[in-house]
């Protein structure tokens, strides 16, 4: 098993770009919080909530006060474990019960053939 494959305390496990597909599809929450150029470079995915990672109080309501339901399943995605695990693991201390994150990131997302737009920006925008 690998590192990213395990939970380390205080995180949540990441789960397979596949299987975090399945759970989006069957009502999670998504959320990216890859930067607004982060997006345009790699590109999309179609539906997922836009959060910045810094300033999850804006989406979520503050510690203590949550504005979305503490048992409402959720699904990080960012560029990579590094930036979406944190993420998962400060919403699992806040007491949201059902959190995970895509191990991979938008990377593993979009090459597991999950629907996801083409970069707007950047080399990749024209090829």
């Amino acid at each position: 098993m690998t590192t990213s494959e395990t939970a380390t305390p205080g995180t949540t496990p990441p789960q397979d770009a596949r299987a975090a597909g399945a759970r989006v599809e069957g009502g999670a929450l998504l959320i990216d919080v890859r930067s607004a150029g982060g997006r345009a470079a790699t590109g999309e995915i179609p539906g997922a909530t836009l959060a910045d990672r810094d300033d999850l109080d804006a989406l979520f309501g503050p510690a203590g006060a949550p504005a979305i339901s503490l048992d409402t399943p959720v699904v990080v995605v960012c560029g990579s474990v590094n930036g979406s695990g944190p993420v998962a693991a400060e919403l699992a201390a806040r007491g949201y019960t059902d959190v995970t994150h895509v191990d991979g990131g938008f990377p593993a997302w979009r090459d597991a053939g999950l629907p996801a737009t083409a970069p707007t920006d950047g080399p990749a925008a024209g090829a």
